[in-house]
């Protein structure tokens, strides 16, 4: 409804030009003093998630709808549990029930947060800060100064305006910012063979993936998991790679038959000391930590190859390539 206050006596007196030039140079500053778009990061977007996804925005999710009343556990895993909570919550509020969290289910989960919150979307943040940016804030639900500062740091990293409130921009960017693999864990080891050392980046779903299958691998009796490279921080090119531009695709080397594969010699599948036992191990590892999230697995093996497990494609010999995906992608190569 307009408006009935009369403006000021030195604004009536303008032209109608005049006004017009005032009233754009007022939403010129504002937008100048709003900073940078609220997708500053390039091309980031709202990442889906549905069940059989694991990770940090899963764990967020999963305090997002507690903060909806639903009763959860914040374990990171989109289990039968998430999913109904999901659907419940999308029913309420008259979205298609599909159990897919996509930008519109995102959209209405999420809150904006500032310096003297609480609660479960204010836990959401600090999760996602830490596990995203290494803020080490105690995630107790808590909006202080700790936390205000950390989310400022993320926005200045990210290109946002540094306000130290959580809306819907910095919202987005955090949901999209890429995760730093967990090398310190003692079941993955960092190999990067063609010089992208800073190549350790993925999805929060991907790594969280990747993680879970390698502690279920390494249970195995079978040794570390190699990675060679996923995607830089940020997604984008990548040297020697046509993918892995955008935190989805991971290179990893094959088992040795004396589980050396992370300290040993380069192998391929018909190497002597390669182990196709251990190898359909890790393949059906990677495939049970997404159930519903693995496009494909490149990997030359004949035999893995026959009994559905990998694909064949040129160059594959000596390195696996697994491909996650997502039932909602821009990238239509990354749709499930």
């Amino acid at each position: 409804m307009p408006s009935t206050t009369r403006p000021p006596a030195s604004t009536r007196s303008r032209t109608p030009a005049t006004r017009w030039a005032v009233l754009l140079a007022a939403v010129v500053s504002l937008l100048i003093g709003l900073g940078a778009p609220a997708h500053a990061l390039p091309g980031a977007f709202v990442p889906t998630q549905s069940k059989g996804n694991r990770g940090s925005d899963v764990v967020a999710l999963q305090y997002l709808l507690g903060a909806r009343g639903k009763s959860l556990t914040a374990d990171g895993v989109f289990g039968a549990g998430t999913d109904t909570a999901v659907r419940e919550f999308q029913s309420a509020k008259g979205l298609d029930a599909d159990g897919i969290v996509g930008p519109g289910t995102w959209q209405a989960l999420v809150v904006t947060v500032r310096e003297g919150d609480s609660g479960e979307a204010v836990k959401a943040v600090q999760y996602l800060l830490n596990a995203k940016r290494g803020a080490g804030l105690t995630v107790d639900g808590a909006f202080g100064p700790g936390t205000a500062a950390a989310v400022r740091a993320f926005q200045g990293h990210a290109g946002l305006g540094a306000d130290g409130i959580v809306g819907q921009g910095t919202w987005t960017n955090l949901l999209w910012h890429y995760e730093y693999a967990d090398y310190t864990a003692g079941t993955l080891c960092n190999q990067s063979p063609d010089g992208n050392t800073s190549a350790d980046w993925g999805t929060a779903a991907a790594v969280a993936q990747l993680e879970a299958a390698a502690r279920a691998f390494a249970a195995t009796g079978n040794g570390r998991l190699p990675v060679g490279d996923i995607a830089f921080e940020h997604g984008g090119s990548i040297n020697g790679h046509a993918s892995h531009q955008v935190g989805l695709d991971a290179d990893l080397w094959p088992a040795r038959t004396d589980s050396a594969q992370c300290t040993g010699s380069r192998i391929t599948w018909e190497s002597a000391s390669y182990d196709r036992a251990a190898t359909r191990e890790l393949v059906k590892a990677l495939r049970a930590a997404a159930p519903g999230h693995v496009k494909f697995v490149y990997f030359n093996d004949p035999q893995l190859i026959a009994e559905g497990l990998t694909v064949q494609y040129p160059n594959h010999d000596n390195h696996l390539h697994i491909r996650y995906c997502e039932p909602v992608h821009p990238n239509s190569s990354y749709q499930c």
